[in-house]
């Protein structure tokens, strides 16, 4: 949560260069770069910053920094389409940053000066960064320094160290739906040298069928200070192996809550990531900055679904299958040859027993780097503080992806049949076009910001950046008249400058005010790029084609507000903040369904003008044994031009189609966000808490026109306590969703019948399309850490 006075050292994880006694900057200061040096006192800064700390993090047991955000970050909330715990969405002031495929990103990341969105969709993949090893987050708004896709504001990441991590700890926890988590982590400095590791393990079978989680993380830094220069060294290694039982409809959630729909649904992630952080002070008021990194990841997807194809009619065609359904052209396999009706004959209720699988790898090579100038000169007798800097982030990424048709088994699993090629017969004709494709791509930026205090009230910040985004695409496949645009292979470019300007006036020593403007940009990824055609629309997968070029989003956003710190009763430090923002975007992207192929696939559109205004408030007091928060948080987000799409939505016209108006709100956005947290420290050894979050309701993904039910509303409470047994030895215990509330994290529309070419034998006359992602029950969990 917002915590602007001494509970703002969540910024502690920047440097102080030139003082090496000195290992963090003071809790006043902020970090206004990618880069941790580039540092300000927030009482002069125009926009609004959140702080997350590692003990925030950490405050339900084991360290969770989604979970954190969601509990305790006014403006966000997470929706999660997979039901998969370590997969959420995360929302903030209604701009999505997801590490799904299909979900255009609005907010940038980056770790320790490194952009860490992933070159080939924008991706942030949360399996894969080690939340132990976080030693500070913050979330920024209206700050374009940050660069591309920081349309609603940026999340800056800083890894512990062993200059300000030293120590060891190791911790074991579990409980509920099979979870296991182990965690050894060390930090040591000796003399100008300092060095930190972190080892975890993440086991969860889950509460639903077919959801498992496994995860494995390593983070390492080597670090070395000198009275003038500082550098570091560090690794990241993941391992994700992820099953979401994803959405399903209410009539199967009624008759089985444990239930899956369609089925395999996994995500497998490698990855490996490199970088050195350098920074030299030239001069007391002059330092220099830079960073380089590479990283790889290796993801292979395996995604079920009802069929598109299923037998034909009578006809010259009969024997074989046939799109759309059974109704529209022959089903094709690579070469043109026609699909034979494998499986014939429907069960009592009318379903054939054939599903489709989607499979798709993706290896990206990830590099770049950045170097930055700082210089905190007087500007005319008046303190000023500048800084600039040069970017470079590109990427190598090879993806394939292909769909085929085969059986499915009575829960609704993918299955190959015998006497057909294994998985199954390859897809190939309009809308399901076997993929193979190079795509380079490469993000230039050049950036400057300047604060002057115009008095010791008073100060002024102006900046911009510009962005160049360019993209090549290789097909690696020869021609095939099934793509659209015959084929992948093309080349695209992007070009903005994002300004900043906003002022900061110090009303008194306990309050500040502050108001800005600023522009963003995201160019389309080359997912997005090769995903723009309602003729050969992606999957989950996100098959490609040659299709449309999409224009570049940008933002324009206002700004305003004000933060404090003061004395209150019984010797408590209370902190508080309000900021009201409006942010219009121009030519949005949104995933839209194909009416070529209803069942489990969509493309890539812009889709006009989008608005989001919003209201938060924070409040947090600290006293010598309790800690009190609570925030508020209203957000209204509407489309703002008018655009039609397909949908399962059961008020679709008879084309399948909904008209969406300018007033009609997005999806998975709730209007209301509420937080608090109450902490209980009677003595050094007893800690006890209450934490809850609640929100309004929603409208559905598929319901982008508000003709429907929203998705409800809820509210989640979670308990902690833990106890010091001796210096070195604390146990912990958590219960999450203290009341068992049924809730859900996502909502959609699924096709219904045998239209959806799926038998359900839990609700086998189901015919309500509204499709849910369940969230967790009640869950206790318990561990233990032992310090060294």
């Amino acid at each position: 949560m917002r915590r602007p006075s001494a509970k703002a050292g969540a910024f502690t994880a920047a440097l102080l260069l030139g003082q090496a006694a000195a290992a963090q900057v003071p809790a006043d200061v902020i970090i206004v770069t990618p880069l941790s040096h580039a540092t300000l006192n927030q009482q002069n800064f125009p926009h609004p910053v959140q702080a997350i700390t590692a003990h925030d993090i950490s405050a339900q047991g084991a360290a969770n920094m989604t979970q954190a955000l969601a509990q305790r970050a006014t403006g966000v909330n997470l929706v999660n389409s997979q039901a998969n715990p370590y997969q959420p969405t995360i929302l903030y002031h209604g701009f999505e940053i997801s590490p799904i495929q299909g979900t255009p990103a609005g907010l940038s990341v980056y770790v320790d000066g490194a952009r860490f969105n992933t070159p080939f969709g924008d991706l942030a993949i949360w399996s894969l960064l080690p939340a132990k090893a976080i030693n500070t987050l913050s979330i920024e708004d209206g700050n374009p320094v940050f660069g591309l896709n920081a349309l609603g504001g940026a999340i800056n990441v800083r890894m512990k160290t062993g200059f300000d991590s030293a120590g060891g700890e190791a911790e074991l926890s579990g409980g509920a739906f099979g979870k296991i988590e182990g965690n050894l982590e060390y930090g040591r400095q000796a003399g100008n040298t300092a060095l930190y590791v972190d080892l975890g393990e993440t086991h969860e079978a889950g509460w639903r069928a077919a959801q498992s989680s496994d995860i494995q993380n390593f983070y390492g830094d080597i670090g070395w200070r000198g009275p003038n220069a500082e550098l570091h060294f560090n690794a990241t290694l993941a391992n994700s192996q992820l099953n979401g039982p994803g959405t399903v409809p209410v009539q199967l959630l009624a008759a089985d809550a444990a239930a899956q729909f369609t089925g395999p649904n996994r995500i497998a992630d490698k990855y490996a990531k490199f970088s050195g952080n350098f920074a030299y002070r030239l001069s007391p008021a002059t330092a220099l900055q830079a960073v380089l990194y590479y990283d790889n990841l290796r993801e292979t997807l395996a995604n079920g679904n009802g069929p598109n194809d299923l037998p034909c009619g009578a006809g010259a065609a009969y024997g074989y299958l046939c799109q759309n359904g059974g109704m529209g052209a022959p089903s094709t396999t690579r070469g043109g040859g026609l699909i034979p009706d494998f499986a014939p004959g429907a069960n009592a209720a009318g379903y054939y027993a054939y599903s489709q699988l989607n499979l798709n790898t993706t290896n990206t090579n990830g590099y770049g780097g950045t170097v930055q100038l700082t210089n905190d000169t007087p500007l005319a007798g008046l303190a000023n503080h500048f800084a600039t800097g040069l970017s470079y982030d590109a990427g190598f990424t090879n993806y394939d992806a292909a769909g085929y048709i085969g059986g499915i088994t009575a829960a609704r699993n993918f299955t190959t049949p015998p006497g057909i090629p294994d998985p199954g017969y390859i897809l190939d004709e309009p809308g399901t076009v076997p993929t193979g494709v190079v795509i380079r791509n490469a993000y230039y930026g050049a950036y400057v910001t300047d604060t002057l205090n115009i008095s010791k009230k008073f100060s002024v910040t102006a900046g911009g950046r510009f962005n160049i985004a360019d993209f090549a695409l290789h097909d690696q496949n020869p021609p095939d008249a099934n793509a659209a645009g015959g084929g992948l292979t093309g080349r695209h470019a992007y070009r903005h400058f994002n300004p900043a300007l906003g002022a900061a006036y110090n009303l008194t020593p306990y309050i500040m005010v502050y108001g800005g403007w600023s522009e963003a940009n995201a160019a389309p990824t080359p997912a997005e790029l090769s995903c723009a055609s309602p003729a050969d629309s992606c999957s989950l997968a996100n098959f490609m084609s040659g299709d449309p070029a999409l224009k570049q989003i940008v933002s324009r956003s206002w700004q305003s507000g004000l933060r404090g710190t003061s004395a209150g009763p019984w010797g408590s430090i209370i902190s508080y903040d309000a900021d009201a923002y409006i942010s219009n975007t121009s030519d949005d992207v949104a995933f839209l369904q194909s009416p070529y192929n209803p069942v489990g696939s969509g493309y890539f559109s812009n889709i006009g003008d989008v608005r989001r205004i919003g209201f938060d408030a924070g409040l947090h007091a600290d006293t010598l044994h309790w800690v009190v928060y609570a925030n508020y948080s209203w957000i209204d987000a509407t489309y703002r031009s008018r655009f039609i799409e397909h949908s399962n939505n059961p008020h679709a016209d008879a084309n399948g189609n909904i008209t969406v108006m300018p007033g009609d709100h997005l999806p998975g956005i709730p209007r209301n966000l509420f937080k608090f947290g109450i902490i209980w420290n009677p003595d050094s050894r007893w800690s006890a808490g209450l934490s809850g979050t609640a929100q309004t309701s929603s409208p559905l993904y598929g319901d982008e026109a508000n003709l429907t039910a929203p998705l409800p509303g809820y509210a989640v409470l979670d308990v902690t306590a833990s106890y010091r047994v001796t210096h070195h030895l604390e146990i912990f215990s958590d219960i999450e969703n203290l009341t068992d509330t049924k809730y859900y994290s996502y909502g959609t529309f699924s096709p219904t019948g045998a239209a959806g070419g799926v038998y359900v034998a839990q609700a086998p006359g189901y015919s309500n399309p509204r499709s849910y992602s369940l969230g967790a029950p009640i869950g206790a969990y318990g561990g233990v850490k032992y310090t060294f």
